[in-house]
């Protein structure tokens, strides 16, 4: 029965795929463009979810959004580097800010929310900074990416298919990553640090590392979907990248589908991004913000009676009523779904 399912799975999953390989030579430019946006910002969402399904709840990935993208923009507009090796240069400088506050928050016992709080006040910093250094980073005014034409090794492109297929490339990545630590020693490690600290740290598992580490893998490959996502656009400007709303607006997405499932991260974000872009198109500017307003309801409505999110919900849901779970992880929490 379980072989069946797994094969049922796979033939399911490789229609999709070849779906998705061939949607952007069939649809119009504002689909694709809809498709690169709910690829990009799906990937940062399913980052944030590496920390926040061990119960590592951060509230400053705007912080790490701001750090990696601006690093990009400034060096390849000032010095000519290259996106793609600026990129790298951004998520090192990610997690040395990020995950080196993380790891003295660890090391001194902020957990919690002390340390969502710690988190938000890190974004707050990076978004000050950006303000203050004006005359480099353009202050709230943002920064325009000197256009070059068409040159793929500096990531502009002629077409917005290369960065459909780069956006899906990069959230098919995170979604192996999201894999190979669930199966790793740091998800055995981390949900027993999550169930109970003191007892881990008992049996000897070397906390702050385990915490500093996913810390780290969560940071960088924020900080490079922020890069994609401005190569993408252009520009940078700080209230979308690096603003307290930015860093909820990747908590809620990732929350509204289910941190703790696969899968989740990519449900909630397209059901936002929906949701944004049907109010915008539909009624404009006569009911603006209204699409924050109402996936804020949603968000209170789930965190209330479904805290596992749309995706977890139904999943679990699926599961039980099948007689198997698609999780081989016992759930340690009864707020976890599969």
């Amino acid at each position: 029965m379980k072989q069946t399912n797994r094969l049922f799975f796979q033939a399911i999953l490789g229609c999709v795929s070849l779906l998705l390989v061939i949607l952007p030579f069939l649809l119009p430019l504002y689909w694709v463009h809809i498709f690169i946006l709910i690829f990009i910002w799906s990937a940062i969402a399913t980052a944030w979810s590496y920390m926040a399904r061990f119960g590592v709840i951060s509230l400053g990935h705007g912080a790490v959004l701001g750090i990696g993208t601006y690093t990009t923009a400034l060096l390849f507009n000032n010095y000519g580097v290259s996106p793609l090796i600026g990129m790298v240069i951004g998520g090192i400088f990610a997690i040395i800010f990020f995950a080196g506050i993380g790891y003295f928050c660890f090391r001194f016992g902020v957990i919690g929310h002390y340390f969502a709080v710690t988190t938000l006040v890190q974004v707050m910093v990076v978004y000050l900074l950006i303000m203050y250094f004006r005359d480099f980073s353009g202050g709230s005014l943002g920064l325009t990416l000197n256009s070059v034409g068409t040159k793929p090794l500096l990531f502009q492109f002629e077409s917005k298919a290369y960065f459909y297929f780069i956006a899906l490339a990069f959230l098919f990545l995170t979604l192996y990553v999201w894999k190979r630590i669930q199966r790793s020693k740091i998800q055995r490690a981390m949900a027993a640090i999550e169930n109970d600290e003191a007892a881990a740290a008992s049996i000897g598992i070397p906390i702050v590392r385990y915490k500093t580490t996913v810390t780290a893998i969560s940071s960088f490959f924020t900080a490079i979907g922020g890069v994609i996502y401005t190569q993408y656009m252009m520009t940078l400007h700080p209230d979308v990248l690096s603003s307290v709303d930015a860093s909820l607006g990747i908590a809620f997405k990732a929350i509204l589908g289910g941190m703790y499932t696969l899968w989740g991260p990519l449900v909630g974000t397209t059901l936002i991004i929906g949701l944004e872009e049907y109010f915008r198109v539909v009624h404009g500017a006569t009911l603006i913000g209204w699409s924050v307003a109402a996936y804020g309801i949603v968000i209170i409505i789930l965190v209330i009676f479904f805290p596992k999110g749309l995706h977890g919900t139904i999943g679990e849901a699926l599961s039980r009523r099948r007689g198997w779970r698609t999780d081989k992880q016992p759930y340690l929490s009864g707020r976890k779904g599969g």
